[in-house]
């Protein structure tokens, strides 16, 4: 949202944080010259100026080697600094300076289940970059007036980005943050949005809380500041909305024999790194041994010795059949998301 205050960076570090207490490999991108999202995870940047967002894209050093590990086991971030103000200027010469950051993320984008970008309020290079390197956008909206207004100003832009350098690019969903549900104005904003936008918006709103604003001086998300707290039990709901939707993706596809999901596991690829024959004749392999996916086994409707085996992740959907200990696999489905 191009208001300031709204809840992006407190949205970003804490579902971030609960989908890594889902057992999620997450990367967060602070990527505001505020860094607020830096200093919200116990980092100064002034610790180690030369690893941050702004030499990446300045293309001082490989996104790599910007990564730092958060307290949270799942989760990395790239931190930010005050000097990423003036990296729009050195990009201003670069052919592709929209696409800096979508080409730097390549080399790493597979090792995560997510990447979240924490925006500044402001439309600038940095932000056309985030924009630009994301598969979708999640808005929070404060449910005031000010907020609604600076919705409308990113949905234009978001359609500037789409007619232009990121075709791809969706509207994941909005969140309403801040919500005081003592109040009728919080209530009537919240229905008017989800009147606007049916479908898109998070079943999950995130009530003004004291723990969600005290967990950022502590430089711990509020998961692990006050995980039975009112705001982290509310993200950590969001998060499971992201697993629900994917469950009702699989399910929507009805396949004949397999039975309804209910839920997805964390897998390890080298489970269910399978050899597939193609039609063509053409023995293929789609998951990484090294990777972790959500997925799950279901015994087949019809009966007989073979099972149903689902992976998935944001990028695909697999479905494919096979005897006990993985024998004799046929791809069923393979589904780019």
């Amino acid at each position: 949202n191009q208001k300031g205050g709204v809840g992006k960076t407190t949205t970003a570090i804490n579902l971030a944080a609960s989908l890594a207490v889902l057992e999620k490999k997450v990367l967060i991108i602070d990527a505001d010259p505020q860094a607020n999202t830096t200093s919200g995870l116990n980092f100064s940047p002034e610790d180690d100026q030369k690893r941050t967002l702004y030499e990446v894209m300045i293309g001082k050093i490989d996104i790599s080697d910007a990564l730092i590990q958060t307290e949270i086991a799942l989760m990395h971030m790239i931190p930010s600094h005050i000097n990423l103000v003036g990296a729009e200027i050195e990009m201003l010469e670069d052919g592709n300076r929209e696409s800096i950051l979508k080409n730097a993320l390549a080399s790493i984008r597979d090792e995560y289940d997510y990447i979240i970008i924490d925006c500044s309020p402001s439309l600038g290079l940095i932000t056309v970059n985030s924009l630009t390197a994301a598969d979708s956008v999640m808005i929070p909206v404060q449910p005031e007036f000010f907020a609604l207004e600076g919705l409308g100003k990113l949905l234009q832009t978001i359609r500037l980005v789409q007619s232009g350098v990121n075709p791809a690019l969706t509207i994941e969903g909005f969140v309403v943050t801040m919500f005081d549900g003592r109040t009728n104005f919080s209530t009537q904003v919240a229905q008017e949005v989800r009147r606007h936008f049916p479908g898109k918006v998070c079943a999950t709103v995130i009530p003004r809380n004291v723990r969600l604003a005290e967990a950022p001086s502590h430089g711990i998300p509020v998961t692990a500041y006050d995980r039975t707290s009112r705001g982290a039990v509310a993200y950590k709901a969001m998060a499971e909305e992201f697993k629900k939707k994917l469950i009702d993706e699989i399910n929507a596809l009805c396949i004949e024999g397999m039975p309804k999901v209910e839920k997805l596991n964390a897998l390890v690829g080298g489970y269910i790194n399978l050899e597939y024959r193609l039609p063509n004749g053409k023995v293929v392999k789609f998951l990484d041994d090294g990777a972790t996916y959500l997925g799950n086994q279901l015994e087949c409707e019809f009966g007989g010795d073979r099972c149903f085996g689902i992976a998935a992740n944001m990028d695909f959907i697999l479905v494919c059949t096979y005897e006990e200990k993985g024998a004799n696999p046929e791809l069923v489905l393979y589904k780019k998301r």
